[in-house]
């Protein structure tokens, strides 16, 4: 007797798989419409993972696979931080701590025309949403949001940059609030922007707090809640 998986879309949410499992069958999901983040694939109406990780699902429609990961695989809607390496006549390449270089083009910004390209020197630090992630091809970026919006797409200048792993960058961009970005903002007044590639950016009017907040967010990762708490307090007891 042939054992058919389970094809229901709640089944698998919050539940680890491998790459190979079948986590979703399209043929029983009539009238729907999903949307597919990264680590899962479609073959017919078979949707599979591609890499170990949890089955993550966010209202309305999307799924992905949540896995902690040094490298960074791009992935459309992506919000991410990236450093110009590089600057062409049409567009600017950009480190995206992936397998491939991004390209933003000098268009992709609000109101972005011939006349007004920006000028950003290498090592230029932006805030950037993926566009275009084809397999093959150098995901495509821009600096603006879904209604062509500056929104807080940009330049960040000043403060300190630091990586850690994508799960870890998930986490801080969770809902509700991660409980080490909780406990900071009570105590401490700071400026945070998270990449999905495992990036951060932290700034501050003093020194000291940029390092505080730096240093509780690297050490969090294999904390529970209540033990980024305590670790916090510590932490704020040394600029005391």
């Amino acid at each position: 007797m042939e054992n058919k998986q389970s094809s229901s879309p709640a089944s698998f949410v919050d539940s680890t798989v491998v790459p190979g499992d079948v986590v979703l069958d399209l043929s029983s999901m009539t009238n729907q419409t999903i949307k597919l983040g990264g680590g899962l694939r479609q073959d017919c109406d078979a949707i599979s993972a591609m890499k170990a990780g949890t089955l993550r699902f966010s209202k309305p429609n999307k799924y992905w696979i949540e896995s902690s990961q040094k490298r960074y695989v791009p992935c459309v809607e992506d919000t991410i931080l990236g450093i110009v390496v590089d600057s062409k006549a049409d567009n600017f390449l950009i480190d995206i701590k992936g397998p491939a270089m991004g390209f933003l083009p000098v268009l992709a910004f609000e109101g972005g025309t011939r006349r007004n390209i920006p000028k950003f020197e290498v090592g230029t630090l932006l805030y950037l949403r993926v566009v275009k992630a084809n397999f093959g091809m150098n995901p495509e970026l821009s600096c603006t949001d879904a209604s062509g919006k500056a929104a807080e797409f940009g330049p960040l200048k000043d403060g300190y940059m630091f990586e850690t792993s994508t799960g870890l960058s998930r986490k801080l961009l969770s809902s509700p609030a991660c409980p080490v970005l909780e406990a900071l903002g009570k105590k401490l007044s700071f400026e945070i922007a998270v990449g999905l590639n495992g990036r951060v950016w932290v700034n501050a009017a003093s020194p000291d707090t940029i390092v505080v907040v730096a240093n509780a967010i690297m050490n969090s990762e294999c904390l529970s809640g209540a033990q980024q708490i305590i670790m916090v307090d510590h932490l704020l007891k040394n600029i005391q």
